[in-house]
């Protein structure tokens, strides 16, 4: 049996991984690696890639930018959360908001220690990065449209990090990048369509807020219809191996997201439509091992 301290302990455990979206910063960091080894340096054995300590800084200083950035955004946003998210939000409240800004401060100070190990450059980036994701949570977030692609930008952001420092530049990345985007982009809106309640109470000024539910289904059917543009390079002019199949199987979830979409009404349907956006995302980077699966082994050599 667990004695009282040590629940309270293992209750707060949960409460931080909760804040940080401790999940979501462990998807973060297999992308990266997963794609450094099949897209950004596809020449290099895996293990150099693995075993590269400057390559692990730029990911743990991401990892370290991004949870610190979950948690300003939780601080600012505690009040709408309680109103849409109760329950997640009464597991976060066991860590006090003087405890959230300390750690938050401690994670963006180790990112930015970490960066310095690979060059004065990444310090730079990831300061930049660190000031972006917190005027995008102070300031941005409540305007429409604005909010939204800053949101988006700065999800793809960490990626870029590996991307400079490969210097790899092929056009394949940034078509890659366009197809993410976009579904990230989808996902803000879809979670201020989640979230218009809250939104509505502390006067934010989302898309669905100022234009309504209406445009905004318009806004993510157009968006859909335009990850078929990158979808469409990727699958005929580049060598992406057995990926396409991720590409033409995402291309039936969002025909069947756009579906779904013109028949929500009730906070229940956006959910599941973040849902059907998050599955694609997240099984779009375990995908990129279908690149070339037979060179996985091979490299390993």
């Amino acid at each position: 049996m667990l004695r009282r301290k040590q629940k309270h302990f293992l209750l707060k455990s949960f409460s931080l991984l909760s804040v940080v979206r401790g999940y979501n910063i462990l998807i973060i960091v297999l992308a990266q690696y997963l794609t450094s080894i099949y897209i950004l340096a596809p020449e290099l054995p895996i293990r150099h890639v693995i075993l590269d300590i400057n390559m692990l800084m730029l990911v743990l200083a991401s990892a370290a930018a991004i949870a610190g950035g979950y948690i300003i955004n939780n601080f600012y946003d505690r009040e709408k959360d309680l109103i849409n998210r109760p329950r997640k939000t009464m597991l976060d409240r066991l860590i006090s908001q003087r405890t959230k800004l300390s750690t938050y401060f401690v994670l963006n100070f180790l990112s930015v220690v970490l960066a310095s190990y690979v060059s004065f450059k990444a310090v730079i980036f990831f300061s930049l990065y660190i000031f972006g994701i917190w005027f995008y949570s102070h300031k941005l977030k409540k305007y429409p449209a604005i909010g939204n692609i800053v949101a988006s930008t700065l999800a793809v952001i960490p990626f870029f990090a590996v991307f400079i420092y490969y210097r790899n530049f092929d056009v394949v990345i940034f078509v890659h990048a366009t197809f993410l985007f976009l579904l990230i982009a989808m996902r803000e809106l879809v979670k201020d369509l989640e979230n218009l309640k809250g939104d509505l109470a502390q006067n934010y000024r989302t898309i669905p807020v100022v234009y309504g539910e209406g445009l905004s289904k318009r806004m993510l059917t157009i968006l859909s219809l335009l990850t078929l543009v990158p979808a469409y390079f990727l699958i005929t002019q580049f060598e992406i191996g057995y990926m396409y199949l991720y590409f033409y199987g995402s291309m039936l979830a969002l025909a069947f997201f756009v579906f779904i979409l013109w028949k929500s009404k009730e906070k229940l349907h956006y959910m599941i439509l973040h849902g059907i956006l998050k599955f694609v995302i997240v099984i779009g980077v375990f995908s990129i091992v279908l690149i070339d699966v037979p060179l996985l082994l091979k490299r390993f050599v």
